[in-house]
């Protein structure tokens, strides 16, 4: 019987045994072919719309639960509403999700560097799969699907784990894809799941068998699972952005690139928490602004001199939202993720300031500039720290999705291996392989001074292997 949950057969199963099951899954599959792969993922999305009535049922209890939470004040109206699959077209958009990873192509056994070292031996480095990852997030059941079909298309099994409120949807999405892979070349066990933070406690042990943990979640999520682990983790603590109104910006990019960017979807990751506007646009650009921001229902907390821009605005002193929604800044607030309509807001005298601002304060997700001058545009792009630097856009396009990515895993903060929306290319490392034709066979010590010469001729044009 399939493993879902940790159980089989009722039977619980231990950290390790989920996590050894995941890495002799992830073993055998080392030969399955992409076609394969590909056709394991079609069977999953057919099987998914054959059980949309079954999902949807269990997406209602986890809602009705929810709900009961959110009165009672231990939930957020925000993690219910990414609970919630029903809603539109979340349910197709998942489906859809899974035939885009399919149709991306394989991004296993890429050759990315072929060199000869002999006339009859070359070196080869080889994209291949991570092995087994851990991936933990919050509320959104669909994310069982798209990373699902991120670690199929990639080559590496996953064992996933969801918010509790997600718990019938999740497990109910999990035994639909272990059905599905039960008659496919890839084990059941390649795609697990569990439910409870002990079982999590447990795996986060599971060094030996588990090589990658990926949380997506809250900061404080993020962080206690980097200070308990000794397993490599991806992800970002914060989703800290900011804005930069430039000298030179438009007002109408200002307006629009800064609304979207905070109220397009204000608890993600990728939506705005810091505005930095030049000192030149505050009785200009800064009142529009503000004015566009505040119909959104945007509370504005500004320093002194943006406040001061604010208030010399007639157009600003006269609305009637202005006394509910601007008040003055704390310096906290600009280390704060919001994931609501709240702003910071800070003047600054120049392009310099306004970027030693952002790598001081911001979680170096993706920060944006609207300016008309290029070489401020530039300048911003290169000295901003961030995974992602935008000009003249919003930074609500930080996503797997919106990059072509088909989906993403997660957004990843860190400095080594992957960076940003993390998709199919940041689910792959690389091994080194050396073919020899040598009759004899190649040694190492006929090699080096005095002795044989290595070539080092770089084969050009090289992208699979050639064997």
């Amino acid at each position: 019987m399939a493993t879902t949950n940790g159980h089989t057969n009722g039977a619980p199963k231990s950290a390790e045994e989920i996590a050894k099951a995941a890495k002799k899954a992830f073993e055998a599959s080392q030969l399955v072919t992409t076609e394969q792969r590909n056709e394991v993922l079609e069977s999953i999305r057919k099987a998914l719309l054959e059980s949309k009535d079954k999902v949807f049922e269990a997406n209602k209890l986890d809602l009705e639960a929810a709900e009961k939470e959110v009165q009672a004040g231990r939930l957020s109206q925000q993690l219910l509403k990414r609970l919630d699959l029903t809603k539109g077209s979340k349910f197709d958009d998942m489906l859809q999700g899974i035939s885009d990873v399919a149709a991306l192509p394989d991004p296993t056994g890429q050759v990315t560097y072929a060199t000869k070292l002999d006339e009859e031996m070359d070196l080869y480095r080889v994209t291949c799969p991570i092995g087994v990852l851990l991936v933990i997030f919050e509320s959104r059941p669909e994310v069982v699907v798209n990373i699902t079909a991120l670690a199929i298309k990639s080559g590496n099994a996953a064992i996933l784990k969801g918010g509790k409120e997600s718990l019938h949807t999740a497990s109910l999405l999990t035994s639909i894809i272990q059905s599905a892979l039960s008659t496919s070349p890839l084990a059941p066990a390649f795609i697990q799941s569990v439910q409870t933070r002990q079982e999590i406690s447990a795996l986060l042990e599971q060094d030996r068998y588990i090589d990658l943990v990926i949380p997506r979640g809250s900061n404080a999520l993020v962080r206690s699972i980097q200070q308990a682990s000794r397993i490599a983790v991806m992800g970002h603590a914060d989703g800290l952005c900011a804005v930069y109104l430039d000298d030179s910006a438009d007002e109408t990019k200002a307006v629009r690139v800064v609304v979207d960017a905070k109220c397009d979807y204000p608890s993600a990751c990728n939506s705005a928490e810091t505005l930095l506007v030049h000192e030149s646009l505050l009785t200009t650009v800064w009142p529009k602004v503000a004015l566009a921001l505040m119909e959104k229902g945007v509370q504005l907390r500004c320093d002194a001199t943006s406040l001061a821009g604010l208030r010399s605005s007639q157009e600003v002193s006269s609305s009637k939202l202005s006394s509910s929604l601007i008040r003055e800044v704390a310096p906290e607030d600009y280390d704060t993720e919001f994931l609501d309509l709240v702003l910071a807001v800070k003047t600054v005298s120049s392009l310099p300031e306004a970027v030693q601002h952002i790598n001081g304060h911001s979680s170096h997700h993706t920060d944006a500039i609207v300016t008309e001058d290029a070489a401020n545009g530039a300048t911003f792009c290169r000295a901003v720290d961030s995974a992602g630097t935008f000009i003249n856009a919003s930074t609500r396009f930080a996503d797997g999705f919106r990059f072509g990515l088909g989906t993403e895993v997660g957004i990843s903060t860190g400095r080594t291996h992957a960076r940003g929306p993390v998709g199919l290319e940041g689910l792959v490392i690389y091994k080194y392989m050396i073919r020899s034709a040598d009759g004899q066979g190649s040694v190492a010590g006929e090699f080096g001074t005095g002795k044989k010469p290595f070539l080092h001729q770089q084969m050009q044009g090289i992208t699979r292997l050639p064997f």
